[in-house]
């Protein structure tokens, strides 16, 4: 059996044993960070999504319902995304995407579905693939996205 270097996780294939280069190394972290900022928003508006493609709107009650939060944090939420551009919304009325909004989602989508299937086609449990997706979706590269889809036999089309 291999032997791991205990900086296996902080070495490249070309120089195991051997920390990456500071710079190389703040990037993975600035990346992460970058992904950090916007996963909350992401998972929002992927949210209005699904609530207004399969009932026809979004209100405000269902959301924090899905999310398992309060009213009061889905109303901040929606007034940072009103700020963003990304949804309209009126007083004890339903939530509705913007263009802007409209894109995110459906990019969320993508990228959610991709790593959905892939770790369904790894043969994770059900469970673990739909709670594990859930994270994984906002921190993976377009290279790494494409590389499961190579893996799985797809080209652009994905499951949903």
């Amino acid at each position: 059996m291999n032997e791991r270097s205990p900086l296996s996780h902080v070495s490249s294939s070309e120089h195991p044993g051997e920390m990456l280069p500071a710079e190389a190394h703040a990037r993975q972290h600035a990346r992460v960070r970058k992904a950090h900022e916007t996963e909350l928003v992401e998972d929002y508006v992927e949210l209005i999504a699904d609530l207004i493609d399969a009932k026809g709107e979004a209100r405000a009650v269902e959301i924090a319902r899905r999310m398992d939060v309060r009213q009061a944090t889905v109303a901040k939420m929606i007034r940072r995304l009103r700020e963003h551009g990304l949804v309209t919304s009126e007083p004890y009325r339903a939530v509705f995407l913007t263009e802007a909004g409209r894109e995110m989602a459906e990019t969320s989508r993508t990228r959610h579905s991709v790593v959905l299937a892939f770790l369904r086609w790894l043969g994770v449990s059900e469970e673990t693939a739909l709670q594990d997706a859930e994270g994984m979706e906002h921190h993976v590269s377009d290279e790494t996205l494409a590389a499961m889809r190579a893996r799985m036999g797809q080209e652009d089309d994905t499951e949903r």
